[in-house]
């Protein structure tokens, strides 16, 4: 694990005895908001444990109250007669509970009623975060009790007041079921307020007793890396709270893979970032180093693919396992084989590049493609050089400057056959014309990020990042720089020479255009093209 000395405050989130909980309990004439009321409400607040604030009040709910509802919890037509009307207790109510965390058994019925209140009497709506004491003794203790009444956790946990349906007793045994649901998850490592709120919707994984990996995990950006048994890294991820994101893939996450990733965890290291940036490319980085099993979608290839022109006189167009040599044409890297294809057919289908491969004049008749007329090719040795050099120059006016000379024509033809009712076709060259211009943005973000040099950026919290060719190089704060924990070297060509190295520079540009950073400085030119890549 990297070194990050003592945890803050701040990294350790919110503890729960630094929170403020209104326990509170409503009695209503019925179970619906939209056609029921109010009749009474009972709240209790506590902050570390002990009683700051009682609230209680009947309430006139302006309509008759139903005999059962009556006999249920003793509150009679009389008793309610002098009550004030919820417009009236409402405002007070709503000071008392403040931003405290909210905690009801069952309490999306009591937030319900509440919330239907303040939208009627158009007060804010009450979005505290909550807490259900009957959702956490589902999740710690449901083996233990036979059912989840209120009543039966309440003699479960010995709470010195009865529930007897009303509204301020109800709230106390809730607050006394709290406090022993809390102690239950204490010894789960729940200590702060965000591990509670996730608690419930853990659903008894089997892998759950796994969780206790997570309890050393500091809430600051970073890299997770899950490994097995035998050391050897399965999963990597990032993420802005690493505690909060490693703990959650215990909270009940229903996908195979998942199932799978968790059974085989016996250990979880981590990376600490200066931000979110630095623990996205540090993920990248990871991934390309270790090629975990489990991270499939984000796998580099073995072996990257570039698509270039030729070295002769009537270039064409070839796919190769490296770049051209600089100054030569060259798109790329392309993470596969059909991804490529789909480009090079994409610049066919736009401009007449010279399709066959034998020699210049060496035939007696013209290829197929030039006696289609989708190709000029100097197979039959009538060719004229100047001819030619002007599609190559358009196409290298195309990648470099203007990419509608060879996007506009795509999109054209594919009108076209979709105007005459050929749509499988028109869905191929949608696909070809995607892939080009995908190979297209990558390449003017390569080139603006090498020819741009060294780039200082800033972040909103005052944190900073060094970029070097469209590599990261180095992240500091106040307390100095700090090179980045894996630095590679940078970049200085405007093709990628891996597809790593044009993920990170995708990823960076992102960034830089995201108006999360500030631009410091930059040692050289950070500039696109005037004619942007219309993708579809």
């Amino acid at each position: 694990m990297t070194a990050v000395g003592q945890r803050s405050f701040e990294e350790l989130g919110t503890p729960l005895y630094d929170v403020t909980f209104c326990v509170l309990d409503l009695e209503t004439t019925g179970g619906s908001p939209g056609t029921d009321a109010i009749t009474e409400i009972g709240a209790v607040k506590y902050r570390g444990g002990e009683l700051i604030g009682t609230y209680h009040t009947l309430v006139n709910p302006g309509s008759a109250i139903p005999a059962f509802i009556t006999v249920l919890t003793g509150i009679s037509q009389s008793m309610v007669v002098t009550a004030p009307p919820l417009a009236a207790v409402l405002p007070s109510f709503l000071e008392f509970v403040g931003d405290s965390v909210v905690v009801g058994h069952n309490v999306r019925f009591d937030l319900g009623f509440l919330r239907r209140a303040a939208a009627t009497l158009a007060y804010p709506n009450l979005d505290n975060p909550f807490v259900d004491t009957a959702a956490l003794a589902r999740r710690l203790i449901r083996s233990e009790v036979r059912n989840l009444r209120l009543q039966t956790l309440a003699w479960y946990f010995r709470s010195p007041v009865e529930p007897i349906h009303r509204a301020l007793d109800d709230a106390r045994a809730t607050a006394h079921v709290l406090f022993g649901l809390l102690e239950r998850a204490g010894s789960l490592g729940v200590t702060g307020l965000e591990d509670l709120l996730a608690l419930p919707t853990a659903r008894g994984s089997s892998f759950y007793r796994k969780i206790g990996l997570a309890d050393g995990l500091p809430r600051r950006p970073g890299v997770y890396l899950f490994k097995n048994a035998d050391g050897h890294v399965i999963y990597i991820g990032k993420a802005s709270n690493l505690r909060v994101r490693v703990r959650s893939y215990f909270y009940g996450d229903e996908r195979r893979t998942i199932g799978n990733l968790l059974r085989e965890l016996a250990n979880i290291d981590y990376h600490v970032c200066e931000n979110v940036l630095e623990a996205e490319v540090t993920e990248l980085r990871l991934i390309h180093a270790h090629r975990p099993r489990y991270n499939r979608r984000s796998l580099p290839p073995r072996r990257a693919r570039w698509l270039k022109l030729t070295r002769e006189p009537f270039p064409r167009l070839s796919m190769a396992f490296s770049p051209a040599q600089e100054g030569m044409l060259s798109l790329g890297p392309f993470r596969s084989k059909n991804s490529v294809e789909l480009a090079m057919t994409a610049i066919w289908d736009a401009l007449p590049i010279r399709r066959c491969t034998g020699k210049a004049g060496g035939r007696t008749a013209r290829c197929g493609p030039a006696q289609l007329g989708v190709a000029l090719c100097p197979c039959a040795g009538d060719l004229e050089r100047a001819t030619y050099d002007q599609v190559i120059e358009r196409l290298q006016t195309a990648v470099e400057l203007d990419p509608a000379l060879l996007l506009d024509p795509l999109r054209e033809k594919m009108r076209e056959l979709a105007e005459c009712g050929r749509y499988e076709e028109a869905a191929w060259l949608r696909d070809r014309h995607r892939a080009l211009a995908r190979a297209l943005e990558r390449h003017r973000i390569c080139s603006a990020l090498a020819t741009a040099g060294l780039v200082e950026l800033e972040g909103v919290n005052g944190e900073s990042v060094l970029i070097d060719g469209g590599r990261l190089v180095a992240t500091w704060n106040g307390n100095g720089h700090r090179p980045l924990w894996s630095v590679s070297e940078p970049n200085s060509t405007r093709v990628p020479p891996t597809v790593a190295a044009a993920d990170e520079a995708e990823l960076i540009w992102k960034w830089i255009t995201s108006g999360s950073f500030r631009l410091v400085d930059v040692s050289g030119t950070l500039a696109l093209p005037a004619s942007k890549v219309e993708r579809l």
